[in-house]
């Protein structure tokens, strides 16, 4: 099936999350970003066993390359980063040293372990990541869905950060980009027959939990705190509703209450797992969003 062709069933499916009918969806897709360099697998950077990351190696270079991490999502509930190998060979392919981490899942592990946990693997790039040819001043972070959450938190939110601003034991946040993350839960919450949103809700309630349930002090747009930096939020046209809303809000309040001016781009046609899946492959309505942002922050060559 090529592109237009899936896009098209993509289309037809409408505006839902169906893992199991999207990735049959890329499952004879060519893939043109094969692996290019090492991988490094199941390093770990934290006592839990999901406390695991792999890092795709781009090819070797005469100086050290910016780096990428890429957080997967999964609804809070579910998610594996050998599930996003394809996006390590892909930005390995552009030069990044590319940072696919596990994060604890819920309801074992609830909020803020997400965050904390990207706090954690960004300490742990500021102290390794130069050992594999990294650069720790030219650290990027992306998140997708429940990723974006993570990765929201963890540098919007400066308790979260484990020192003054986006620093991190030597590393330096270079940009941070959002694909249709949750950013306010208490929304989802209030507006469940809006939304379509089933009670109980098998995501939220599994990790923002029940016991508050207006979600109280668990709303990035609320909590966020952080002074100014380059930032890029992204929804794909046939995200549910809940993830369009939830992305022009976190624009609005970044803009209005602590002087941001992040790039907001809609990603054409998809849904929101089927732009993760083009990733690597001749679709580049995301991947081009991305490297455009990524690239304008690095020096030109």
């Amino acid at each position: 099936m090529n592109t237009q062709d899936i896009l098209h069933q993509v289309r037809s499916m409408g505006c839902v999350i169906d893992p199991v009918a999207t990735r049959q969806l890329y499952a004879g897709v060519s893939y043109s970003a094969e692996a290019t360099g090492e991988r490094v697998s199941d390093v770990a950077y934290g006592a839990h066993p999901r406390h695991r990351l792999d890092i795709y190696l781009p090819p070797p270079s005469a100086g050290p390359r910016p780096v990428l991490i890429f957080l997967h999502g999964g609804g809070f509930v579910r998610g594996d980063k050998s599930e996003r190998s394809r996006v390590g060979q892909l930005f390995a392919s552009h030069g990044f040293v590319t940072v696919l981490p596990n994060y604890r899942l819920a309801p074992e592990c609830q909020w803020p372990a997400g965050a904390q946990d990207v706090s954690a693997v960004l300490e742990w790039a500021g102290q390794h990541v130069a050992q594999h040819g990294g650069d720790p001043a030219k650290v990027f972070v992306v998140g997708e869905s429940a990723g974006a959450s993570h990765a929201a938190a963890a540098t919007l939110v400066r308790r979260f950060q484990r020192a003054q601003g986006l620093v991190h034991s030597g590393l330096t946040v270079a940009g941070v980009a959002l694909i249709s993350g949750v950013y306010n839960p208490r929304l989802e919450y209030l507006a469940r027959q809006q939304f379509c949103i089933p009670t109980p809700d098998p995501r939220n309630d599994a990790y923002f939990g029940t016991a508050t349930p207006d979600y109280a002090g668990q709303c990035i747009v609320e909590l966020a705190d952080a002074a100014p930096f380059p930032l890029l939020i992204t929804y794909a046209e046939l995200d549910p509703a809940q993830m369009q809303v939830q992305a022009g809000e976190l624009f609005a309040r970044l803009v209005t209450r602590l002087g941001f001016q992040p790039s907001l781009r809609v990603i054409a046609t998809h849904n929101h797992l089927s732009q993760i899946y083009s990733l690597g492959t001749d679709d580049l309505r995301l991947s081009s969003v991305l490297l455009e942002f990524l690239n304008s922050l690095l020096p030109a060559a």
